[in-house]
């Protein structure tokens, strides 16, 4: 193998700890020139703690069920992505993830242009190790969001 080869193999390989969710980052817009994200997300079984909902305006987000079944709700419509499946979030569209099962999951994200980056995930996990009141880390969190691009919303009504 030539050695600009051996570079590109798993060229961002980054692990990102944000609560009990990792991220593990292989593919950034640096490395990509601009145009593909994809980062391996791992989600502890029973992790009933969802990911802040929110929506994107920039970029399409395409998750890849890999181990277990983790359940997205876009637009308020809960999904079940199980592995070898494949689920599209469209720009502008509402969504989270939980895991409601027992197993843990593995899923990866592939993020189309390149919006996003460790830089997002390395700011959420700094905030939620912090130990802050849950005003003050609702209030920091969304205001990272905004930052990357990501517009906070309200989870659907049950």
């Amino acid at each position: 193998m030539q050695p600009d080869a051996i570079n590109r193999l798993n060229p961002s390989a980054e692990t990102i700890h944000v609560g009990s969710t990792e991220i593990k980052f292989l593919v950034t817009g640096a490395d990509s020139n601009g145009s593909v994200a994809i980062f391996e997300m791992a989600v502890p079984g029973g992790e009933r703690i969802p990911s802040p909902f929110h929506s994107h305006d920039a970029y399409e987000e395409t998750i890849y069920g890999v181990e277990g079944v983790i359940t997205w709700t876009v637009n308020g419509v809960p999904i079940d992505v199980a592995p070898g499946q494949t689920l599209c979030i469209q720009r502008g569209e509402v969504h989270g993830f939980a895991n409601h099962g027992a197993v843990d999951v593995r899923a990866l994200a592939v993020v189309t242009p390149a919006v996003i980056g460790p830089e997002f995930f390395r700011a959420m996990s700094a905030i939620i190790s912090a130990g802050l009141d849950v005003a003050t880390m609702r209030a920091k969190m969304g205001e990272t969001m905004r930052r990357h691009g990501l517009t906070p919303a309200s989870p659907p009504a049950p």
